[in-house]
């Protein structure tokens, strides 16, 4: 009996270890090396995620959004947009026989919003036709002053994030320009994209018209108030890439704002909507300001970077071939630049 059971104990272990076996071969057991494996899948997980963020530099542009105070600065633009470029705007757009409902429809366009979110932001407007009748001469000056203050504000911003001087006094000629071409591109953007029975050809045309209006002025505008101290390089990547932010801010806006203007008009009237406006004018400051940030991360981390690496090549080959030929460096500019200094 004692040999029996001791035979019967042994073939019930041989029987699980075999179970056991099958179900690690069909994956529904793991052991003590699948465990380990799993243990390591995370790890190595992380630390891919944390060779991206050293390469890519990441933290470099966390780091200069916060020296920047990205979101004070945000604020600061909204703002000034809301007491002087806004009223400008009004008058601009209240002369302009292309629109009905004068800057409203501007607004409503930019901020993607339809229905009863559209009408509260219209009824925060006067009609073009009051705008023109109580509008002299004396307040359109004092309307451009005060917009000169608003471009003075932006030309700051992107040269600290350039890290520029202050231009002189005697440019702020540039400040005029730059203020009338940004009404320019509003008006041209704003009337491109305006809601019209049109067809898909048409469409495509306009958004594509929008498109190329978009990278032209946000190229051009930092390098112009910046009196051409950005390079044309350096300055395309954050043209894309605002034209980028600012798509997905009408996207988010049309998700996240239209309801809010609908309910804060009904909770708190007018305040409510003008609050809903301030909000997305933070949101296109926090988009042009982000823009140049990434425009000088992406040159500095990746042009630049490319551009040295490149030489580094070039110049361990010279040396290479200059360890071969020790006479070949003495006759050309590179081995006298290298050498001494010109006379």
């Amino acid at each position: 009996m004692c040999v029996s059971f001791a035979g019967l104990a042994a073939l019930g272990t041989v029987q699980r270890r075999s179970s056991v076996m099958r179900q690690r071969r069909s994956g529904q057991v793991s052991g003590p090396g699948s465990q380990v494996r799993y243990r390591l899948v995370p790890r190595a997980v992380l630390r891919g995620a944390e060779r991206v963020w050293r390469d890519l530099r990441f933290k470099d542009l966390y780091q200069s959004g916060k020296d920047f105070e990205l979101m004070g600065r945000s604020m600061s633009f909204a703002a000034l947009a809301l007491l002087t470029v806004f009223p400008l705007l009004v008058v601009v757009a209240a002369a302009s026989a292309a629109t009905h409902h004068g800057v409203a429809e501007w607004v409503v366009y930019g901020m993607g919003l339809t229905g009863s979110s559209a009408r509260a932001v219209t009824a925060l407007f006067s009609a073009p036709a009051r705008v023109l009748s109580t509008t002299s001469a004396f307040s359109l000056v004092l309307l451009a002053v005060f917009g000169m203050s608003f471009a003075g504000s932006v030309q700051a911003g992107f040269e600290k994030i350039w890290d520029l001087p202050a231009a002189p006094w005697h440019r702020y000629w540039r400040q005029v320009v730059w203020l009338a071409v940004l009404l320019g591109y509003i008006y041209a953007a704003a009337t491109v994209g305006a809601p019209a029975s049109r067809g898909p050809a048409e469409t495509v045309i306009r958004v594509l018209v929008a498109v190329v209006l978009g990278l032209a002025f946000f190229w051009w505008g930092p390098r112009f108030l910046a009196g051409g101290r950005v390079p044309w390089l350096a300055a395309a990547p954050g043209a894309v890439i605002t034209l980028a932010l600012l798509a997905g801010l009408r996207v988010f806006s049309a998700l996240v704002f239209q309801p809010l203007v609908v309910t804060n008009a009904v909770t708190y009237g007018a305040l409510g909507t003008v609050l809903v406006v301030q909000s997305w004018l933070i949101g296109v400051g926090w988009v042009v300001y982000g823009g140049q940030l990434s425009s000088r991360w992406f040159h500095e981390a990746w042009l630049q970077a490319g551009a040295a690496s490149r030489r580094g090549h070039g110049q361990s080959g010279g040396g290479q071939a200059s360890r071969k030929q020790p006479g070949a460096g003495k006759s050309g500019p590179a081995g006298a630049g290298a050498g001494t200094p010109p006379g």
